[in-house]
């Protein structure tokens, strides 16, 4: 019972940090089913090393661990680009998708275009909850694709197995993460009929109780599938981060109210030799506290990690 106190505690706490503030650059770019993503960058003339962050469900780049991560690499002569899922940067995006765990394809977009625009010797993909699972899938389906300065890859608190999470929501004490995700995702599901007149059943929200009636009715629908399992399969990075090229690094916490156990693919990290998987025993989501710092052990983890080779 303490260590799940501990691991909410974990969890909630450092994301009402206040005061963590940086001076973004926004750019706007286009995809290629021409829609857009907001670009938030840290950067100075004629660095050639950059970190790519990647946020969470329903987060964006101004979210506590983002801004904390995006400082601890400045501050070590890094160029930071902290992006924006399609609908996470304040504005509906354009078309019927709206962004998902499994849209790798975005920060692929996200990748290349800093690539093309810049020039960058070296780029390293740090992604948080649903940021990591993107991380991930991306590493593993671009394989022998993936551009040579993308070095490395770190994911913290992700959901490898996506079905695992959505039932972890159920627990009777994960209710705030729960309410907090419904309310905010119903309302982008409104605004995406609105757009699209047709495209799921609005009424269906009224009858929902458990998250996978939600994905089914909705995230499954928007996303262009008509079974859940499939669906579900496509968003896991479990099934897709062993054809990797690139080291990995996941790590989440034993004591994740969020991610159970069975959403670290462990066998894998024992066996692959570019796969790196660590389970400590607290941490929470995406928390990692340090008393007294004003980063946390997942900024120290990251950087220790793409700096030891």
């Amino acid at each position: 019972m303490l260590e799940r106190f501990l691991g909410h505690y974990q969890t909630i706490v450092p994301h009402l940090r206040d005061g963590l503030r940086v001076d973004y650059t926004r750019e706007r770019i286009h995809t290629p089913d021409d829609d857009f993503l907001d670009l938030d960058w840290l950067s100075e003339a004629g660095c050639k090393r950059l970190v790519i962050l990647s946020h969470g469900l329903e987060g964006d780049s101004s979210r506590p661990y983002i801004v904390s991560a995006a400082r601890y690499f400045a501050r070590r002569g890094w160029d930071v680009l902290a992006w924006n899922c399609r609908s996470c940067s304040g504005e509906m995006n354009r078309t019927r998708k709206l962004y998902s765990h499994g849209q790798s394809e975005d920060l692929e977009t996200v990748v290349n275009h800093a690539l093309a625009s810049r020039g960058y010797d070296r780029i390293v993909l740090v992604g948080y909850s649903m940021g990591g699972n993107l991380t991930l899938k991306y590493l593993g389906t671009m394989a022998r694709n993936r551009p040579p300065q993308v070095t490395h890859g770190v994911a913290f608190s992700a959901p490898c197995f996506i079905e695992h999470s959505v039932d972890s929501l159920e627990r009777r004490d994960n209710f705030i993460y729960k309410r907090k995700f419904f309310r905010s995702l119903s309302a982008k599901v409104i605004a995406k009929e609105k757009q699209f007149p047709g495209i799921v059943d609005i009424d269906a929200l009224r009858s929902v109780r458990v998250w996978r009636d939600f994905d089914r009715a909705f995230s499954a629908v928007i996303g262009g599938y008509t079974d859940l399992q499939a669906y579900y399969d496509y968003l896991s990075s479990g099934n897709y981060v062993a054809e990797t090229t690139a080291p990995v690094l996941l790590v989440n916490a034993l004591n994740d109210p969020i991610i159970p156990e069975a959403c670290t693919p462990v066998d894998l990290g024992r066996k692959h030799p570019l796969i790196t998987v660590e389970q400590p025993n607290r941490g929470g989501h995406v928390g990692f506290p340090l008393r007294g710092k004003d980063y946390n052990a997942m900024d120290v983890r990251a950087y220790d990690f793409i700096e030891q080779e």
